[in-house]
């Protein structure tokens, strides 16, 4: 259960990150371990790939030391449901704290 609970969250992350620059794979495992986020590329990349297919994320493919490396973006899609799940929070947080 806590599982998905988290998996909820790294998305959120993702989409935050996402909207402020690119990102590739390994950076946000980096930054999710960060956060004490154990996660594998196993959970990840399913993720990064789910939110790209439902609209949340575009992404583009470079060649990086020999490596092919995909770099993702927040859509309009993805910069939209990032201010809805914000409010969401926000509402959460307020009453999962008072």
């Amino acid at each position: 259960m806590m599982r998905e609970f988290f998996l909820g969250f790294i998305k959120v992350h993702i989409l935050y990150h996402a909207s402020r620059r690119e990102v590739c794979g390994v950076e946000m495992m980096e930054e999710l371990r960060r956060h004490g986020y154990d996660i594998s590329p196993g959970t990840l990349y399913p993720a990064l790939h789910n939110l790209e297919k439902w609209g949340y994320l575009e992404s583009r493919t470079e060649i990086v030391g020999g490596r092919r490396r995909r770099y993702y973006r927040a859509t309009r899609k993805g910069r939209r449901a990032l201010e809805e799940a914000r409010n969401k929070i926000r509402e959460l947080v307020g009453e999962v704290l008072e």
